[in-house]
C-alpha cells in the first residue's frame, strides 16, 4: 500500500554461499533525524558501497541503518602442496632409503602427511570477490526489502497504537471542556471579589485600571480557543496517519503543538478539577510524542 505507516525500527538477514564461502546480511535500523547509513563489509569490498548506499537511499527516508556483511570459508578448503617442503620431505626419505639396507622406499601418502607438506590453498581475494560479488548483491537487495517489509509491519502496530492515544486524547478533551463550562462564572466571581477589595483600599480608582482587571481576569477564565485547537490537531494528526508515507517530521511538529495547547490550559485553569484533567492530557500526548519518534 502507497499510504502504509512505516517505523524506523526493522530487522532483516539474508545468507548464501558460493564457492566454499557462506555470506550473511545483516540490516538493522533505530530512530534517527535522518537517513544514516553504517556499512560494515569485508576487506576489498568498498568499491561497492556506493551502490548499496544508492540502493538503501532509494527505499529509506530516515533512521539509523547499519548493514553489515560478513563472510565465512569451509574449513574443508581445497588443499596444495607446498613444493619446497616435500622437496625437503623427499630428499630426508630417500636418504634413510639409501642407510637402512631392505627398507621400502617412501611412499606418496606418507610423505604428503608430514606436516607443512600439505598446506590450505590461498584463496585469490579478486577471484573470491568476483564470484561472491553478484550473490552479496542480490542478497543485499533481498534483505533490504526486508528490513521495508520489518518497518512497515512494525509501521501497522504503531499505528494502531498512535490511534488509540488519539482518542484518549480527544476524551480528555472533551472532559476538559465539561470542566471548563463553568469557569467564566467562577472567575466573575472571583473578579467583583478583587474589585470590592481594590475599592475598599483605593475608593478614587481609576476606570482605565479597573477595565483592564476585568479584561485580564476574563481572558484567564475562557479556555475555548484552546480545547479548540487541540480538536483541530487532532483531526489532523488523524488525516496524518491516513496518509502514512513520510510523515514523522509533520507528525513530530503537530505534537509540539499539542504540547502547547495543554500547558496554555493548564496555566489557565482555575479548578482543581480541570488541572487534574489538564495534566492527564499533558501526560498523553508526551506518550504520543514517544511512539511518533518511532515513525519514518
Amino acid at each position: 500500500m502507497n499510504n502504509q505507516l512505516a517505523s524506523m525500527t526493522g530487522f532483516a538477514r539474508t545468507e548464501g554461499a558460493v564457492a566454499g564461502v557462506s555470506w550473511v546480511w545483516e540490516l538493522r535500523s533505530v530512530n534517527g533525524r535522518g537517513l544514516e547509513l553504517r556499512f560494515r563489509l569485508p576487506n576489498g569490498w568498498d568499491a561497492m558501497e556506493a551502490g548499496f548506499r544508492d540502493q538503501a537511499a532509494k527505499l529509506l527516508k530516515r533512521g539509523n541503518v547499519t548493514a553489515n556483511l560478513t563472510l565465512k570459508r569451509d574449513t574443508e578448503s581445497r588443499l596444495s602442496v607446498d613444493p619446497a617442503a616435500l622437496e625437503q620431505a623427499l630428499a630426508l626419505a630417500m636418504d634413510l632409503h639409501k642407510r637402512i639396507p631392505g627398507s621400502a622406499p617412501p611412499r606418496a601418502e606418507s610423505l604428503l602427511s608430514l606436516p607443512g607438506v600439505l598446506r590450505q590453498a590461498a584463496a585469490d581475494p579478486t577471484e573470491e570477490r568476483s564470484a561472491l560479488a553478484g550473490p552479496a548483491q542480490a542478497g543485499f537487495t533481498a534483505a533490504l526489502h526486508g528490513l521495508v517489509d520489518s518497518r512497515r509491519g512494525e509501521g501497522a502496530r504503531l499505528g494502531g497504537i498512535l490511534g488509540g492515544q488519539l482518542h484518549e486524547i480527544a476524551a480528555l478533551r472533551d472532559r476538559s471542556a465539561i470542566e471548563a463550562a463553568d469557569q467564566p462564572a467562577a472567575q466573575r466571581a472571583r473578579m467583583l471579589e478583587n474589585l470590592a477589595a481594590l475599592l475598599r483600599e483605593q475608593a478614587n480608582l481609576p476606570e482605565e485600571r479597573i477595565a483592564q482587571e476585568v479584561a485580564l481576569l476574563a481572558a484567564k477564565s475562557d479556555v475555548r480557543e484552546e480545547l479548540d485547537r487541540l480538536s483541530s490537531h487532532i483531526e489532523a494528526a488523524h488525516a496524518l496517519l491516513a496518509e502514512g508515507v513520510n510523515i514523522g517530521r509533520r507528525f513530530d511538529f503537530l505534537v509540539q503543538e499539542f504540547n502547547r495547547e495543554a500547558n496554555t490550559l493548564c496555566s489557565k485553569s482555575a479548578s482543581v478539577a480541570l488541572t487534574a484533567t489538564g495534566l492527564k492530557l499533558k501526560a498523553a500526548i508526551e506518550q504520543l510524542r514517544e511512539q511518533v519518534q518511532n515513525i519514518e
